[in-house]
């Protein structure tokens, strides 16, 4: 359908779903912008017209009389107490009235008076045209952020509605296997239609539940509930369609036990959760986990924005600039490995999650792996691990969640001991993919590399030049600076600078160091815009947009899902089986490990966080252990469950980017068990080492 309806050369796709999505990512980067710009505007007030909080808004004429007759009016309040009725038995009969004591409060009060008519002439005064113009725009960018922090809720439903229904639609959802036989296709299907069916019934009855309470429903809160039950209707519906045709590529037959591998891993835990709460009479359960999301929609509404940023810098030629600095010297596969994993922390840290990175450079790691000369294993185990790494490093999101939810913790604390645990790890993935290496370490001399390695750092420095100037702009406009909390600011339009400059120098260029990875049909033709150069900067943005939609919907509703599988959690006390205290702080970290890493094997990250600062965390800090170091252990453990089967979502996430058929390819390769088996065993073992020595290291040589 997205194919062949066009509107206005538009696809139906694009208007309907990326283009909303575009206007909400676009609003959520000028709202951001608009509360730092607002500080900013009140500090420029406050040191041109000084007292400018005075000044934003017109003063309250004194409604009192500096002027008045001091003895006329005490004479007035004597003859009026004088002429009131007088009750003998009134026990709060006022005491008669002391003239001295009446004339000297009239003095004051007319005292008072006269400072506040003083006041207000003063700052009547100075609240000139220029302050007028000055306030208009300070009050107005006041009001904007305002409203955005007002809708931010129903941004994020509107935006998880549109990706999520993005993401069924294209049959992104991430599974444990794609679909391919009309068995998988059935199973699959079936399965999203039961959640969907679940979901709605879910937010109908917690929309039920919340307009029967007897208490005032807000307008916000009320536009959420029909939002939900008209999304997730629209789903069901969807869902329907999809189960009942299936598509003409599909091959016949299948495994019926195979195909439940390619059910969705959102709609698994759907089914589970939804399951568990309408079996205990909580049908709305997953209604009320799902507005527990948006109360934390500024944390989601980044995560969409990273992941736009991540499909954004996809599109520019840096990522393939920067391999082109390795080629003069010509790393060995495994050394080029080490180099790339490591380099690869750094985006990482600013994309906010290792599977975010994953989805947009894993495809031009893996290329460049194999241009190498890497095996199909090693390429697929670096891909994976790219972006373990950088998740402890400043800025990440992730970090910066920890330490909002644990009072106990402070994000210079987190990343101080993360700078630690990235060279721990990275030491260990050098290590392990030196010893496991199959030929030998050769560099070519200097002389041969130097010459070449000018030449290509000589491209790069266009890219020094516009982030240099871009992060100046917003220091001095702004005083905002690349960190936690302004990178969802500043990188849309960082990477949107990049592009229009590569857009309007390199128009007619052919560019075939391009990340183009797993691909679908319907963007062939505007790749090859891309390669030829005739693509415009509006359309490399709408691409971008349209690529990002089902990946925001896929990561979304699996995040969504894993709040409420942690609801779950909570309610059956699970975690209520761990024992509340330990005769060994050792017995302790050994317990808490394995359930980290359990977690981070079944949950996104961000959920997993969520869960364990409400649960185990405590635990924790009531054990001995540390806050920094059980959160650096959590951060281990979660991404050492990420690479870990059953479902080792950045392998997942990995096979969307390279395709099947390097996957299928990479299963025959290799004469032993290891190299049949590196792309799991590599990054399991490094981080599985690197988890042992962040657990137990501290504990043995203290905290102090």
């Amino acid at each position: 359908m997205e194919q062949t309806v066009r509107v206005g050369h538009r696809t139906a796709y694009e208007w309907l779903a990326a283009l909303p999505a575009f206007v909400v990512l676009v609003f959520v980067v000028i709202l951001n912008t608009s509360h730092t710009m607002h500080a900013q505007l009140l500090q420029l007030g406050e040191g041109i017209w000084e007292g400018y909080f005075t000044l934003r808004h017109d003063p309250v004429t004194p409604d009192c009389n500096p002027n008045i007759d001091v003895e006329f009016e005490l004479n007035k309040i004597i003859q009026q107490r004088a002429a009131a009725p007088q009750d003998d038995f009134d026990l709060f009969e006022p005491d008669p009235i002391n003239p001295a004591l009446m004339r000297q409060s009239l003095l004051a009060a007319q005292d008072q008076c006269r400072i506040k008519v003083e006041q207000f002439e003063a700052t009547d005064g100075r609240i000139t045209p220029a302050v007028k113009l000055f306030r208009t725009v300070e009050l107005g960018v006041a009001r904007f952020g305002e409203m955005g922090l007002s809708a931010q809720r129903i941004m994020l439903a509107v935006l998880v509605l549109i990706c999520g229904l993005t993401a069924l639609f294209r049959r992104h959802h991430i599974a444990l296997r794609p679909m391919i036989t009309v068995m998988d296709y059935r199973v699959a299907s079936g399965a999203q239609l039961i959640a969907a069916t679940i979901l709605f019934y879910s937010v109908y009855s917690f929309k039920n539940v919340a307009f029967s309470a007897g208490i005032a429903v807000t307008t916000e809160h009320g536009i959420l509930h029909w939002l939900w039950i008209g999304g997730f209707g629209v789903i069901l519906l969807l869902s329907l369609f999809q189960f009942i045709f299936v598509p003409k590529t599909a091959k016949p037959g299948g495994s019926f036990l195979k195909a439940q591998l390619a059910v969705p891993l959102y709609a698994t835990m759907c089914i589970i959760s939804g399951t568990y709460f309408i079996s205990a009479g909580h049908s709305a359960g997953i209604g009320i986990y799902l507005n527990q999301m948006m109360e934390l929609s500024q944390l989601f509404l980044n995560v969409g924005l990273y992941v736009w940023i991540g499909m954004l810098l996809k599109r520019t030629e840096l990522a393939g600039k920067v391999f082109n600095i390795f080629r003069p010297f010509k790393l060995p596969p495994e050394m080029l490995a080490v180099a790339v994993v490591a380099l690869a922390a750094i985006p990482t840290a600013y994309t906010g999650g290792s599977g975010i990175f994953v989805i947009a450079v894993g495809g031009l790691i893996y290329a460049e792996m194999r241009r190498a000369g890497a095996r199909r294993q090693l390429a697929l185990a670096a891909t994976a691990m790219s972006g373990s790494l950088g998740v402890v490093l400043r800025p990440c999101l992730l970090v910066v969640i920890v330490a909002a939810l644990n009072n106990e913790v402070t994000t210079d604390q987190l990343f101080g001991w993360g700078v630690k645990v990235f060279f721990l790890t990275t030491a260990l993935f050098a290590m392990m993919a030196l010893i496991t290496r199959q030929g030998p370490l050769r560099l070519d001399p200097p002389e041969n590399v130097w010459p070449e390695f000018k030449a290509a750092l000589k491209p790069l420095f266009p890219y020094v030049i516009l982030v240099g100037v871009t992060l100046v702009v917003y220091a001095l406009l702004l005083n905002a600076y690349l960190d936690e909390f302004s990178a969802p600011i500043i990188l849309p339009v960082l990477l949107l600078v990049i592009l229009i400059y590569e857009r309007l120098t390199q128009e007619k260029t052919s560019r075939e160091n391009l990340n183009i990875d797993y691909l679908e049909k319907r963007l062939v033709d505007s790749w090859d815009d891309v390669r030829k150069g005739n693509d415009s900067i509006e359309k490399t943005i709408r691409e971008a947009t349209t690529e990002t939609t089902g990946h925001i919907g896929a990561l979304l509703m699996l995040m969504g899902m894993s709040i409420s599988i942690g609801g779950v959690i909570e309610r059956v006390e699970l975690m209520s089986m761990v024992p509340t205290e330990f005769g060994s702080i050792w017995v302790a970290m050994t317990l808490l490990v394995a359930i980290l890493v359990v977690i981070g094997m079944i949950m996104d990250p961000y959920g997993a966080v969520i869960l364990v600062s409400a649960t185990i965390a405590t635990i924790a800090y009531d054990s001995g252990i540390d806050p920094v170091h059980f959160w650096m252990v959590t951060l281990v453990a979660f991404e050492l469950g990420y690479l870990s089967p059953p479902v080792a979502l950045n392998h997942l996430l990995t096979r969307q980017v390279v395709g099947e058929e390097e996957v299928r390819l990479s299963a025959v390769e290799g004469h032993n068990f290891w190299y049949r088996h590196e792309k799991i065993l590599l990054p399991l073992v490094t981080m599985g080492l690197a988890l042992l020595v962040v657990a137990y290291v501290p504990l043995m040589i203290g905290y102090d």
